[in-house]
């Protein structure tokens, strides 16, 4: 089911000017990788709503931070050349990170992410490497049953922001008419 954009702004806490500009892409990604009920909406929505500061950031700011310099080197995320912690960074509206994220998100959605991890900042790009990470890792079972706090690890790595995500989460629930 498509969302409206008072539906998408509430829901990633955005302007109606940046809901409007995502919704076409958001609405897309959804319905391709299966987020089709109000309750999974709502989680996405709340997830990428906080990952993306509220739809403005498809490019992980950069410091680097102590945990940014640790993306280098880290063969868990593929990242085994000096320079891809930087270059691998997170992008997308769920900000996927690292070489071997890059690489199967690109075979998945048909582009060329290790060579040309910039495609991620595209808008409809960003959306759908958000929602193949969703299915990827089965975020729809874990929302379907409620489970937002191992949706939060699953994306997080933790529970970083993790009230933002409820604030939103709930909010997204009430507009969406989720459960």
């Amino acid at each position: 089911m498509a969302i409206t954009v008072d539906q998408l702004a509430a829901s990633t806490g955005s302007n109606h000017q940046k809901a409007m500009a995502w919704l076409e892409a958001i609405n897309t990604a959804m319905a391709r990788f299966g987020i089709d009920t109000p309750t999974r909406q709502a989680a996405f929505l709340a997830q990428i709503g906080h990952e993306s500061g509220s739809l403005q950031f498809v490019l992980e700011l950069w410091g680097p931070t102590d945990a940014q310099k640790g993306y280098e080197g880290r063969k868990d995320l593929g990242n085994t050349k000096d320079g891809d912690g930087f270059w691998y960074r997170g992008r997308g509206l769920i900000q996927i990170t690292g070489r071997a994220n890059y690489r199967s998100a690109g075979v998945a959605l048909g582009l060329p992410l290790e060579e040309h991890p910039e495609q991620l900042e595209l808008p409809d790009h960003a959306a759908a490497s958000a929602a193949w990470f969703w299915q990827m890792h089965k975020l729809n079972d874990k929302a379907d049953l409620g489970d937002f706090q191992r949706i939060t690890k699953t994306i997080n790595g933790g529970l970083n922001g993790y009230r933002e995500r409820v604030a939103l989460w709930y909010k997204a629930r009430a507009v969406l008419g989720a459960a």
